[in-house]
């Protein structure tokens, strides 16, 4: 999280913005973005793409800056990540490349996993289920997923999901657009 504190900071001063354009821009506050870049407060992914949008970058500038022209993403490579104050597991399952569209992943929910509050934003989510169950609320319809079984709706409608099981549940997760 050290590295993406720092391209925070280097965003901010190669934009010539202080915190407080920077909170404007965001709405979020002039302390909370100072302890962020002082690497003193955890980040959530909601926060992140407040300041990506600000600077007008994609999330991924703070993950990995340089484009790879290797299309195949191996075993070894599927490197698991966080997001601070998260209780899922990433794995990227795509490289970096321009004008990609689609952000393939692997979720891992810890066993009774229920996310904080609904989520609406542009793009469209397909969820599969690998492993285990999700409970996932879909503009005020709930639907409850089992191994196999798949969803795919627009962003834009309200939507919640949880993890019902005492064991992990593993998605595979395409979405639009690419935020990381």
């Amino acid at each position: 999280m050290d590295e993406i504190f720092q391209k925070i900071k280097q965003l901010r001063f190669e934009h010539r913005m202080t915190l407080k354009e920077l909170s404007e821009k965001t709405d979020l506050s002039v302390s909370f973005l100072s302890q962020i870049e002082r690497g003193t407060s955890s980040l959530a992914i909601t926060s992140l793409k407040k300041i990506a949008d600000a600077f007008g970058v994609k999330m991924v500038h703070f993950f990995e800056e340089t484009e790879n022209s290797n299309h195949a993403v191996k075993k070894q490579d599927q490197k698991p990540f966080r997001i601070e104050n998260s209780d899922y597991t990433y794995i990227r399952l795509s490289n970096n490349f321009t004008d990609r569209k689609m952000e393939p992943f692997l979720v891992t929910l810890k066993p009774k996993h229920k996310a904080n509050e609904n989520a609406s934003h542009s793009g469209e989510e397909f969820y599969y289920v690998l492993s285990g169950a999700i409970l996932i609320t879909v503009d005020q319809t709930e639907y409850y997923l089992q191994e196999g079984e798949a969803i795919h709706f627009p962003s834009s409608f309200p939507h919640i999901w949880e993890n019902p099981l005492d064991q992990e549940t593993t998605l595979l997760s395409v979405n639009t657009p690419v935020i990381f």
